[in-house]
């Protein structure tokens, strides 16, 4: 295999097309740059340059091999430097697992800080649910979570990024809109609903049925996603119980009413990270967000 001298020699010489000048420049005399150049051509294989006593020339191979020889120095050059970023988490990837709904709440203005933050960290998302997330954290393919309780503290620490109440959404000018107060169990005693699933939604199906008295009767659909159960809500397919994100997404055909035993804060969104932490970049940003100096 090659040196990165002999490369640094014979980019020297195509570059001046003359031994001399190009010894001068390596700071070293031509003789040596000369036994160089013909051993790279020994290990490549080919001829690179054409020399007789009045000049150089890159021949065809030694033309094409020029590109690849200044690339591969470049990097590395850039090899060191591209290192001590990483190691100091100004460089690198951080892979961030979001759910669904926190795409549409808090994931963009997250986004916003994290580049101000580290802005020469490329950024990799995923959305999956929390359980997937929890899974991504522990193999290491995941470095950040924006997901639902309940976790293990003693695995992941964690940074309570907010809380939020929840709203029952219904089709626009439904009955329950000329209520003008919170909505109770009673008022949609024999509604329609759409429910969360009790498996690829777990968070927010444990919440409402622990929340409200639950007609299981009455649910005539079962989503995992919030804004499946919007837009059937749209649909006039049913009413569902939504955080109220929700409201952020904007689907037309849809009102959001106060629930009476909802109106607490109890929905709850957290950022987790493993506690024992081996990307620089993830280290460097929980140091400078404001959430992990509180």
């Amino acid at each position: 295999m090659f040196t990165f001298d002999q490369l640094a020699g014979f980019i020297a010489v195509a570059e001046e097309l003359h031994f001399g000048r190009a010894a001068e420049r390596l700071n070293m005399t031509q003789p040596p740059l000369s036994r160089q150049i013909q051993k790279l051509e020994k290990i490549v294989g080919a001829e690179l340059l054409e020399r007789d006593n009045r000049k150089v020339e890159l021949t065809p191979a030694g033309h094409t091999f020029l590109k690849e020889a200044r690339r591969l120095m470049a990097l590395a050059e850039r090899a060191p430097v591209t290192a001590r970023r990483i190691a100091s988490g100004k460089s690198g990837v951080l892979r961030i697992g979001f759910t669904a709904a926190s795409g549409f709440s808090i994931l963009g203005p997250l986004l916003e800080e994290l580049s101000g933050i580290i802005p020469d960290v490329e950024i990799e998302l995923q959305e999956l649910v929390t359980g997937d997330q929890l899974a991504g954290l522990v193999t290491g393919e995941l470095d950040l979570g924006l997901a639902r309780p309940p976790f293990d503290t003693e695995t992941f620490d964690s940074h309570l990024l907010y809380r939020e109440s929840m709203m029952l959404a219904v089709p626009e000018g439904h009955r329950l809109t000329l209520l003008d107060r919170s909505i109770t169990a009673d008022d949609f005693s024999d509604e329609p609903l759409i429910m969360h699933s009790p498996t690829q939604a777990r968070y927010f199906y444990d919440l409402v049925v622990r929340m409200l008295p639950i007609r299981h009767a009455n649910v005539v659909h079962t989503v995992s996603q919030i804004l499946t159960m919007v837009s059937l809500v749209a649909a006039k397919r049913g009413l569902a119980f939504v955080p109220h994100s929700a409201t952020l997404l904007g689907i037309r055909g849809v009102q959001f009413l106060p629930l009476e035993d909802g109106g607490h804060e109890q929905v709850e969104l957290h950022a987790l990270w493993g506690r024992r932490i081996t990307n620089p970049a993830l280290s460097r940003l929980l140091k400078d967000l404001e959430f992990a100096m509180e």
